[in-house]
């Protein structure tokens, strides 16, 4: 199809020619004029020194060394990671407000990520929630907490697509839709930085990573990525492009490169892309060392090159290396760079600084307690634990369970406190965490513990027959596997996904005794099971939920409660299949039942041929174990009557498409309606289907409801392979459903 076919409606990285201008207007924008008025008292070293982030990978520990409060004195420090001794926060502000030659403020960081003290479910699991609302809410619970101990900046929202689960950092990603990532980005920019940056409960964003971390070959953690550009605009955008509309004022680069350029060295990444097109005007920081191992990638010759590359590239602060530190000034006095670059790198960092109000309040607010784990907070993370877990199978109803059913409990993770926590919880205190164990004790369930497994991946058998005998008493049996924390996160990608250690082994001798089996999962990432899923009859994903997760899960076992969540991510059946995702293309011969061999079905001797000549996996076949936004509930829905406002959209109108959704079950409940669509036939292949809105519904016991959606040209708009955003005319598909894989289908014609 030709490009004159296409609706232009802007071009990518023309439309903007250059960075906002009203922050280089002094005359109409005062924090502008104070930005450059600074500026022109620093001397080099000290603009030098706004560039450099300095701390260490946990925490400053025993005395402030002379030297880091020097260095502070001298004005060489722009801001500081992981001090926590809120007594060493006060006294580097005190000595870089009071003693530095500007007295320039410095800006405290952490890695925040989901909650300080009170620990809500991993990125992962809030984004199974597909609840913006819980995701801000409890974002803003953080930021009150960690605000409390001086903590202005967080190294979050991690806003990487991840299409792969053997990637340890899925753990910390919003999952592998574009559209739910980026709902989900608006919300944790408004949760953690407020309404206010200058308030003391405010903690600046840095959107993070920028860009394609999540789509490392084989999901293994730092390696490349090979991103072609119309999926890097259509995919892996967006949710960026929504966090700075939403205002986070930092970004991080990747430690990864992107089609053969180191993302800290990427000159059209950090200038064309995020400066003119996404339109961000904060500033730029690299991740930890990420500058000087542009070495090892081999795209610096050594430390001072690295330095010339990220500096000529945009990006504004160092973490932890010192390559700008050690060598900017001499590359200056060579005439590689020109201190108008210097000055541009350091405004940005000048402008976030003023916005904060730092130059007004830059001390620790000693009156701001953070109401570590008050009842609201604690209220909130068992709540965000109910929503963000995923029933996934339910053979005969056997959850939820009555008061008098006779509980088996075992498994690894049945009372962790730490572990349930998951990935990226440098603050959180186990002591305050309550496991399923300490709450089904709580509630006088009649249970019998027997842990079977010491820890996940526990290979010894010496507890199987205590576990089996616990089973053989009990009306069913209660295992709470997964993974222990350290086994997803950074640096932690596996290759295989299956329940580590001996957990399947142990249950599939527990299912010998022939007890219903509840498998209760607590992992960073899709854990397969396709190998155990005919031993258990239920199976509820409960990520790593956090400090409250033990009541929740006690409250969804029992019914109280009911789980809430849908998958944010396509569940594989092996981590053959992986990278897996829904929104896919076609290929020329697309799987489909009819034609679909299965490898133990073809005869031995057979003729060569390639069978079923379709896309698919002779073993592993073509869909997942679960897909993209399955979860199932208590109760049933039925979907009917599937309307469309008419099937012709036109630039001036747009298509309501309504569906009757009937709660059929026995009890109360809720549904996530989910609304795609498929562009049948574009310049460049589409997807076969793509998420544009999401719904819940609470229906009681044979209620219905009408759920709409509408749908206009700005919503079917993509990136061709000119990087024009339009949309062309054509036939366009509509799914109303449950999940990705199944809806009512309608269709409508764009002209």
């Amino acid at each position: 199809m030709k490009i004159t076919k296409l609706i232009i409606f802007t071009l990518a990285l023309v439309l903007v020619s250059c960075k906002n201008e009203e922050t280089k207007n002094t005359s109409n924008n005062p924090v502008e004029e104070k930005v450059q008025a600074l500026l022109a008292k620093m001397t080099i070293e000290e603009k030098i020194g706004q560039l450099n982030l300095r701390g260490t990978s946990s925490r400053v520990k025993g005395s402030l060394p002379e030297e880091l409060k020097q260095a502070v004195r001298d004005g060489k420090v722009g801001a500081f990671l992981n001090v926590m001794n809120t007594d060493y926060v006060d006294e580097l502000q005190k000595i870089a407000t009071e003693e530095s030659p500007n007295k320039i403020p410095l800006i405290f960081a952490r890695d925040v990520i989901h909650g300080f003290k009170t620990i809500f479910p991993i990125p992962l699991g809030l984004a199974a929630s597909w609840n913006p609302e819980t995701v801000e809410a409890s974002s803003r619970v953080a930021a009150v907490e960690a605000s409390s101990s001086g903590i202005r900046w967080t190294f979050a929202p991690m806003l990487d697509i991840a299409r792969d689960s053997r990637w340890g950092r899925i753990a910390e990603s919003p999952g592998e839709d574009p559209f739910l990532a980026s709902k989900l980005s608006t919300a944790y920019i408004k949760g953690f930085q407020g309404e206010d940056l200058k308030s003391s409960t405010s903690m600046i964003t840095c959107a993070k990573h920028f860009i394609g971390y999540g789509a490392a070959i084989g999901g293994r953690d730092y390696n490349t990525a090979i991103i072609n550009k119309e999926l890097m605009q259509n995919v892996y955008l967006p949710p960026f492009k929504a966090a700075f509309e939403a205002g986070s004022q930092t970004v991080m680069t990747s430690f990864n490169e992107t089609n053969g350029i180191p993302a800290s060295g990427d000159k059209k990444l950090l200038q064309d892309i995020l400066r003119k097109q996404l339109k961000f005007d904060g500033f730029v920081v690299s991740d930890w060392n990420s500058v000087t191992e542009m070495i090892p990638h081999g795209f610096a010759k050594n430390e001072k090159h690295a330095a010339e590359i990220g500096i000529t590239a945009g990006l504004n602060m160092e973490m932890t290396s010192k390559s700008y530190e050690n060598h900017v000034k001499d590359l200056l006095k060579e005439g590689k760079l020109n201190e108008t670059q210097i000055n541009s790198l350091v405004a940005e960092i000048l402008r976030v600084k003023f916005r904060m109000g730092l130059f007004d309040n830059p001390n620790r607010d000693k009156n701001h307690t953070g109401n570590l784990y008050a009842e609201s907070h604690l209220e909130l993370a068992k709540k965000s634990a109910i929503e963000s877990s995923v029933l996934l199978k339910n053979e005969g109803n056997i959850l939820p369970f009555s008061k008098e059913t006779k509980i088996a409990v075992i498994g690894p993770l049945a009372d962790k406190p730490r572990e349930q926590l998951g990935t990226w919880t440098f603050d959180g205190d186990k002591t305050h965490t309550i496991t399923p164990v300490a709450s089904f004790k709580k509630a006088n369930v009649n249970h019998n513990f027997v842990e079977g497994l010491s820890y996940s991946r526990d290979l010894s058998e010496k507890d199987f027959q205590k576990a089996i005998a616990a089973g053989k008493k009990s009306d069913v049996i209660v295992f709470i596997g997964g993974e222990e924390a350290i086994l997803s996160g950074e640096a932690h990608s596996r290759a295989n996904i299956d329940l580590p250690g001996a957990q399947e082994k142990l249950i599939k001798e527990l299912a010998k005794t022939g007890k219903p089996i509840v498998l209760v999962i607590m992992a960073g990432r899709p854990i397969t099971l396709t190998n155990i899923i005919n031993n258990v009859d239920a199976v509820l994903m409960a990520w790593h939920p956090g400090t409250m997760g033990g009541p929740a899960i006690h409250d969804m076992l029992f019914g109280v409660k009911e789980p809430q969540g849908r998958l944010p991510v396509t569940w594989p059946k092996v981590a053959g299949q992986l990278p897996l995702y829904y929104n896919h293309k076609n290929t020329g011969r697309p799987a489909i039942p009819e034609e679909f061999v299965q490898m133990n079905d073809i005869p031995v001797g057979a003729w060569q041929s390639s069978l079923g000549n379709t896309s698919h996996y002779l073993d592993a076949g073509y869909t997942p174990h679960f897909p993209f936004g399955y979860g199932l509930s208590y109760t049933s829905f039925e979907y009917s009557n599937l309307k469309l406002s008419t099937n012709k959209l036109t630039d001036a109108n747009e298509i309501t498409v309504e569906v009757t959704v009937k709660n059929i079950g026995k009890r109360d409940g809720e549904e996530l309606v989910q609304f795609y669509v498929q562009d049948v036939v574009g310049s460049i292949t589409r997807p076969v289907k793509e998420l544009k809105g999401f719904k819940r519904v609470s229906l009681k016991q044979g209620e219905e409801q009408k759920v709409s959606f509408s749908i206009g040209v700005k919503d079917l708009k993509y990136y061709n392979s000119e990087l024009i955003y339009g949309v062309e005319k054509g036939n366009f598909n509509v799914w109303i459903g449950k999940n990705a894989a199944e809806g009512l289908k309608g269709s409508f014609v764009y002209e």
